[in-house]
């Protein structure tokens, strides 16, 4: 295992993730049932499966495309979709 890697990975996602609408929805599921213990399984087996889908795709990817390309693309995603929510269109 590349332990740089390792680190820069759990870094971007560890940061990227804190005060994320997932965790608002973890408080709120915990406070509603009173079962912080079944919430934090049930978040850690989806966001196994989200980051296995995620690294999958991105492995494959990775083989056609060059990064810069997803970069660019993932970006441009992420500016579309923030959009359509200002707009109210999802």
């Amino acid at each position: 295992m590349d332990i740089k890697i390792f680190l820069a990975t759990f870094s971007a996602i560890f940061l990227a993730e804190l005060a994320d609408k997932t965790q608002l929805v973890g408080i709120g599921m915990s406070a509603k049932s009173g079962k912080p213990v079944s919430v934090w399984l049930g978040s850690v087996c989806a966001y196994m499966l989200v980051t296995l889908f995620s690294v999958l795709v991105g492995s494959v990817l990775g083989k056609y495309m060059s990064p810069a390309i997803i970069k660019y693309c993932g970006a441009s995603l992420f500016i579309i979709i923030g959009l359509l929510m200002l707009s109210g269109k999802i």
